[in-house]
């Protein structure tokens, strides 16, 4: 009679792992596998709702149920703080965003002589997922992939064709890269797409930056209230329901501050939400998103002073950070470690960290823990359902 293991817990890119130690593709929570590899499925194991799973690379956890998905999320995040031998004060309810709720995607495309393949690439592979179904994005962005796929069929070249969708104020933000669209019918085809679509822009980048085809009218995205100007290329968190999370517990860890210093600003999500009863400094290295968030606070009179300046190269000095009362933070995911260790030099006592990378976070919280500072508050936050990239936020006080 064969042994069996039971896998208990999934790691960080998405297999199943066994007390032993084995990873099991596809292994879920209460999933059994046999010595053989026969894996025989748990109460956890759930049926994928896409047919593209799991070959698409879009997702890696559709084969898991809520109650595994929320618990892969929250000990992705306590994990990476008990490596770091991080005392958590509270860690909070995992928030995890619905499906059917991304509103920016990358995907991509390639002309063929059927027409052309549009979709998200296989997991470690270029070769493109012709998207027939799609569960995490919103209606508006996938109700443009036929279409998309019939123009790059017709208009595509030899290379594959990037398409950046972000779905604004306006509607939806459509760049295409890489397309071979020259001429004048060309030019006619792409018009008549945005406008029969109902675009709220279009833009070509051939190489040497987005070059915008069709706006209707000026691109703005609602930050809060604050419709804030919405250049090429801005980040924009994925789900309107995960930025309301990290709003609100940026609002709540910094509750009765008056002054708040918003470092890798963007184009002020923060810092627009934090105004208001208290003076906010939005400091941000992106030029773009630097002058949009300038633009949408002094059109508005809001007590947001905008900054250009790159914090990689030039974090704010230690005694520049002790004249706030808080410090809210979202780097990229390499982390902040040149800002975190001025921040743990200076007399600042509260700091409201949003990570998109748990370990790198880690790394960053251990130097303030070192400098004095607690971890009272962690939350895990799963905005790219079904995926195995996890976000937090956290707060810090000495």
């Amino acid at each position: 009679m064969s042994e069996t293991e039971e896998i208990i817990r999934i790691a960080a890119r998405g297999d199943g792992v066994t007390a032993s130690g084995r990873h099991i593709s596809g292994g879920v929570p209460g999933d059994t596998v046999g010595e053989d590899g026969t894996l025989t499925a748990g109460p956890h194991h759930a049926d994928p709702p896409c047919r593209h799973f799991p070959v698409c690379g879009g997702c890696q956890l559709q084969h898991v149920d809520e109650e595994a998905l929320r618990q892969f999320v929250t000990d992705r995040v306590v994990g990476a703080a008990k490596a770091q031998d991080l005392a958590v004060g509270e860690v909070l309810a995992t928030q995890l965003s619905p499906p059917r709720s991304r509103r920016r995607a990358t995907l991509h495309a390639l002309k063929t002589a059927q027409g052309a393949v549009l979709g998200f690439r296989e997991s470690g592979s270029h070769r493109i997922v012709n998207m027939q179904e799609c569960h995490i994005l919103v209606p508006e962005l996938f109700a443009l992939v036929e279409p998309l796929r019939k123009l790059i069929g017709r208009y595509g070249g030899r290379q594959a064709v990037d398409v950046e969708l972000t779905l604004v104020d306006q509607g939806v933000d459509c760049t295409l890269k890489g397309i071979e669209a020259d001429g004048l019918a060309a030019t006619e085809a792409l018009l008549d797409f945005a406008r029969e679509n109902s675009l709220a822009r279009l833009s070509v980048d051939r190489g040497f930056g987005p070059e915008t085809s069709w706006e209707p009218e000026p691109l703005t995205v609602g930050l809060g209230d604050i419709a804030v100007p919405f250049p090429h290329g801005s980040f924009l968190q994925p789900t309107v329901d995960g930025e309301r999370r990290l709003v609100a517990d940026a609002l709540d860890f910094l509750d009765g501050a008056t002054t708040v210093a918003d470092l890798f600003s963007g184009l002020g999500t923060f810092a627009f939400a934090l105004a208001g009863p208290r003076k906010v400094l939005a400091v941000e290295a992106a030029r773009d998103a630097h002058l949009a968030c300038k633009a949408a606070a002094n059109g508005r009179q809001i007590p947001v002073h905008t900054l250009h300046r790159d914090l990689f190269r030039n974090p704010l000095q230690a005694e520049e950070a002790s004249r706030f009362g808080a410090l809210v933070l979202d780097p990229p995911r390499a982390g902040a470690r040149e800002q975190v260790v001025q921040i743990a030099a200076s007399e600042a006592t509260r700091v409201a960290y949003i990570s998109c990378n748990p370990v790198s976070w880690s790394r960053d919280a251990r130097v303030l823990v070192d400098a004095g500072f607690r971890l009272e508050k962690l939350r895990p936050v799963g905005q790219f359902r079904w995926s195995t990239h996890v976000e937090l936020t956290s707060y810090f006080t000495r």
